[in-house]
């Protein structure tokens, strides 16, 4: 099968955990396991992987030093995807069978500057904070703040992805046998001007989109949303949660979730398992292989 695997950036990085370099390290060593039992099994396996931990943090230390000189989001999402994917690729490495070569494809994807994402900023970036402390960020960096859970996090545009630039070349990359690591942090965000230049703009695209819209160009079989919970739940949080095992994308569709969590995910599952001949799974990392085979989290499916 081929099978597009998107690493949620909880799943590199557990919630409210230090945004340590080992902490990240040993996440991805983790991750990298996992995924390597779906490869040694004879998948052909493309990975793409959340970043708004680690992009949040970048911005943060950015604006700390001089919000002057500060890097714009879409250049951070860049840093991201290079940071990542090389501990992806070296991990990776070192846990399937010799003779896997990785590699990691900075990735350009497209937005319309239209789009009212833009209007409504939606996508968590960043640390956890608490009430007070999500005030003072407010008041000194004039972010939008949103809800987490208990907490707050920076919020900033998540526009819709039209069109993953490099598409050809991830074809090819798959063709010639290469596993690639690519849109990472749902991509690098730009838009099309009237002259027809490529503008990057700030944004973070969810990954989740990006990774449906990258299932769909490369004709997979099957796409695996991974993340830090076992699966999609009914009534989260409440004592009647409720989590569903196999369900169709048109039943699906008839319930609600978070926009800034499951809802993303939702979507790209709805999306991509409507085409017909193909699934997408809802769940654990570490369940990974097990979701592929329909025996553990949420299986989308007509």
């Amino acid at each position: 099968m081929r099978v597009v695997i998107a690493l949620g950036g909880n799943a590199i990085l557990k919630r409210s955990e230090p945004m340590t370099s080992k902490n990240q390290r040993r996440n991805v060593k983790r991750a990298a396991q996992a995924i390597a039992k779906i490869i040694d099994a004879g998948h052909i396996v493309v990975i793409t992987h959340g970043n708004g931990p680690q992009v949040g943090l970048m911005a943060l230390q950015n604006m700390a030093y001089d919000p002057a000189l500060a890097s714009p989001i879409d250049c951070l999402v860049a840093e991201t995807q290079g940071l990542i994917g090389y501990l992806l690729q070296q991990e990776l490495g070192n846990a399937t069978e010799n003779g896997k070569e990785f590699i990691t494809l900075l990735t350009q994807v497209e937005v319309d500057l239209d789009d009212v994402a833009f209007n409504d900023p939606s996508k968590p970036i960043g640390p956890v904070y608490n009430k007070t402390e999500a005030a003072t960020m407010t008041a000194k960096y004039d972010w939008t703040i949103m809800s987490d859970g208990n907490n707050f996090r920076r919020s900033i545009a998540s526009p819709k992805p039209i069109r993953i630039l490099e598409i050809e070349s991830i074809k090819h990359l798959i063709e010639i046998g290469k596993i690639v690591i690519c849109a990472g942090g749902g991509g690098i965000p730009f838009y099309t001007c009237e002259c027809g230049d490529h503008v990057g703009i700030d944004a973070v695209i969810d990954k989740d989109l990006a990774s449906g819209l990258l299932a769909h160009d490369i004709k997979a079989d099957a796409l695996l949303l991974l993340t830090d919970v076992d699966g999609v739940y009914l009534g989260w949080g409440t004592e009647q949660q409720k989590r569903l095992s196999a369900i169709s994308p048109a039943e699906l569709n008839t319930h609600s979730f978070a926009a800034g969590s499951m809802g993303p995910k939702v979507q790209a599952a709805i999306d991509f398992a409507s085409l017909g001949k193909t699934m997408t799974g809802i769940g654990r990392l570490e369940d990974a292989l097990e979701i592929l085979n329909g025996r553990a989290g949420t299986i989308v499916k007509i």
